[in-house]
C-alpha cells in the first residue's frame, strides 16, 4: 500500500506538472499574442506622431505651397483656383433671395430674407431632396430637368401671392461643388464629376447656362447671379456675420478651404484688378502633400487602394471619409497578429465599412465596460465577443487617428494665416518677429461633422492651434462655426451682386491693359 500511495502521489504530481505546464505555456503564448497586438499600437503611435516642431515644418510647407499656386497654373499641387469674388458681404444686404446647393447625391434649395442689418438673417426656409441615381449617369438636360422643377415647386410653396405677383426678376446663389474652371463670378465649365457622378455631355460644358436653360424652359423667372463652390459660401457666411472672418474651412466627409487673398499676390493672372483689391482663392487643399506629414502604412495601402491614387494625400488624412477605413485597417493588423479579436471577418476586410459616426462614437464611449465599442466590433464589424482589454486598445486605435488628423488640420489653418500674415510672424517671409509683429483679430468660418459632431477632434485641433501659435497669438484667432454656407453663403453673395445693387463687383473686375 505504501509503495501504490508513493506511486499515486508520484502521479498525481507529474499531472499537476503538466497542466501547470501547460497554463503556464498558454499564458506566455497569450502574452506574447498581446504583445504583437500592443506592438501594432506603439508602431502606429510612433508613425502618427505630431509634435509641434513638425507641425510649423507643415505650416510652412502649406505657405510655400500656396505661394508657389499663387505664381502659376500647376506650379504646387494646391490649385489655388480664382473665384471671381472679390467683395464679402457686409450685413448691409436687403430682400429675398435664393440658392441652389449641389454638391453630392442630395441638393438643397433655400430661400433667405434679410433685414439690412448684419446678422439679420429674417427669415430662411431650406429643403433637402435626394437626385435619383438614375440621373447621376444619365444627361444633363434630365438633371437640371428635375432640379428646376423642384426649385420651381419650392418657389411656388414658400412665396406668398404679392410676392409672386412682384416683376421683379429672383436671384439665386449656385453653389457647385465639383471641379471647375471658372471664368467670372456667374461662369464656369466642368473640369469633371465626381461624388457619384458621370453625366458624360456635360463635361467641358458651361455650368449655368444649362441651369440658365433649364430655368426658362419651366418658366420660371429666376437669375444665376452667383456661382460658387461650398467652402466660398462658408466664407460669404461667416463674414456676414462677422466682418473680420479671412478665411473658411471645410472638414466633413471631405475638406477644402479658401480665404481672401491680396489681388498683387495673384502673380499668375498678373493684371488682375478688383473693386476691393482682394479675391477669394479656393485652394482646393485635399490635395496638398509635404514630406513632413507622417504617413503610414495604412495611408499608403489605402492611397494604392482608392479610386484616385496619389491624389487628394492630405484629406485622405483628415477627412472623414477616411479616417475610419484606417482604424479597420488597424483593427485588421491586429486580427492577423493575434487571435485576441477572433478570426478575421469578411466585414472587416470591406473597405470602408466603418463609417466616421461609429468610429466616433468608440473613441467617445465613456461607458465602464465599452459597451458601444462591443456593439459596433460586433454589429459593422462581425468581430464577436472581443474582451474589454482589446476594446481598449480599440478606443486607442481611434484616438491616435484622430488626433493626428485634428492636429494636421489646424496646421493647414495657421499655414493660411501665415501666408496672409496673420499668425504673428509676418507671414511667409517671416521677416518680423512676434514681438513688433501687430496682432489683429483673426475669424476662420468652419463647418463640417468632424469639427461640429466631434467633440476630440475639435478640442485636438484647438490644442494644436494653441501650441503652434503661442498662447498670446493664439487669443487673436477665433475658430467661429456656421450652418448651412454652403446654402446660405451662396444667397447672400446673390444679394451682394444683385441687379439691383447700385454697383457689382463683377463688374469692376478685369485685367490691366
Amino acid at each position: 500500500m505504501g509503495r501504490l500511495a508513493v506511486g499515486i502521489a508520484v502521479g498525481v504530481a507529474v499531472a499537476t506538472c503538466a497542466v501547470a505546464g501547460v497554463v503556464v505555456g498558454r499564458r506566455l503564448r497569450s502574452r506574447r499574442k498581446w504583445r504583437r497586438v500592443v506592438g501594432v499600437l506603439r508602431e502606429l503611435e510612433d508613425s502618427c506622431e505630431t509634435p509641434v516642431g513638425r507641425l510649423k515644418q507643415v505650416v510652412d510647407a502649406m505657405a510655400v505651397e500656396m505661394h508657389a499656386g499663387l505664381a502659376s497654373e500647376g506650379g504646387s499641387k494646391l490649385k489655388m483656383l480664382l473665384t471671381f469674388v472679390d467683395r464679402l458681404p457686409t450685413g448691409s444686404e436687403i430682400g429675398t433671395y435664393y440658392a441652389l446647393d449641389l454638391g453630392g447625391t442630395n441638393f438643397r434649395v433655400l430661400r433667405v430674407q434679410l433685414g439690412g442689418t448684419r446678422s439679420s438673417i429674417l427669415s430662411k426656409d431650406v429643403k433637402r431632396q435626394r437626385i435619383p441615381e438614375h440621373l447621376m449617369t444619365s444627361t444633363s438636360e434630365d438633371l437640371f430637368d428635375f432640379i428646376t422643377s423642384k426649385l420651381k415647386q419650392f418657389v411656388e410653396q414658400e412665396e406668398t401671392v404679392s410676392e409672386a405677383a412682384q416683376s421683379r426678376t429672383r436671384e439665386l446663389g449656385f453653389t457647385f461643388s465639383f471641379p471647375v474652371k471658372q471664368i467670372s463670378i456667374r461662369s464656369g465649365f466642368l473640369i469633371r464629376w465626381n461624388k457619384g457622378f458621370a453625366i458624360e455631355d456635360m463635361i467641358g460644358c458651361e455650368i449655368v447656362e444649362r441651369l440658365q436653360g433649364a430655368l426658362m424652359k419651366k418658366g420660371l423667372d429666376m437669375w444665376a447671379t452667383v456661382l460658387v463652390n461650398d467652402t466660398v459660401g462658408i466664407l460669404a457666411l461667416g463674414h456676414y456675420y462677422d466682418a473680420d472672418t479671412v478665411a473658411a474651412v471645410k472638414i466633413g466627409t471631405g475638406t477644402n478651404a479658401c480665404y481672401m487673398e491680396r489681388a498683387d499676390a495673384i502673380i499668375k493672372c498678373q493684371g488682375l484688378l478688383t473693386s476691393s483689391g482682394g479675391m477669394v482663392v479656393n485652394m482646393e487643399w485635399g490635395n496638398f502633400w509635404s514630406s513632413h506629414l507622417p504617413r503610414t502604412t495604412y495611408d499608403i495601402d489605402m492611397d494604392l487602394e482608392s479610386p484616385n491614387p496619389n491624389d487628394q494625400g492630405f484629406e485622405k488624412m483628415i477627412s472623414g471619409m477616411y479616417l475610419g477605413d484606417i482604424v479597420r485597417r488597424v483593427i485588421l493588423r491586429m486580427c492577423e497578429e493575434s487571435d485576441i479579436f477572433g478570426p478575421v471577418s469578411s466585414k472587416l476586410l470591406t473597405p470602408f465599412v466603418l463609417e466616421m459616426p461609429l468610429m466616433a462614437a468608440m473613441h467617445e464611449d465613456e461607458s465602464p465596460d465599452l459597451k458601444e465599442v462591443a456593439a459596433i466590433l460586433r454589429e459593422t464589424l462581425e468581430i464577436q465577443g472581443v474582451p474589454l482589454k482589446a476594446r481598449r486598445l480599440v478606443v486607442k486605435v481611434c484616438d491616435v487617428v484622430t488626433r493626428r488628423a485634428a492636429r494636421l488640420a489646424a496646421a493647414g489653418i495657421v499655414g493660411i494665416l501665415k501666408k496672409i500674415g496673420r499668425d504673428g510672424t509676418g507671414g511667409i517671409t517671416g521677416s518680423r518677429s512676434r514681438s513688433d509683429a501687430k496682432m489683429r483679430r483673426t475669424v476662420v468660418a468652419v463647418e463640417g461633422s468632424l469639427y461640429t459632431s466631434y467633440m476630440m477632434f475639435r478640442e485636438y485641433l484647438h490644442e494644436a492651434l494653441n501650441e503652434i501659435l503661442g498662447e498670446e497669438v493664439a487669443q487673436h484667432v477665433v475658430l467661429r462655426t456656421t450652418e448651412d454656407g454652403s446654402c446660405v453663403g451662396a444667397a447672400l453673395l446673390a444679394a451682394l451682386h444683385s441687379s439691383s445693387s447700385s454697383s457689382s463687383s463683377s463688374d469692376g473686375l478685369h485685367r490691366r491693359q
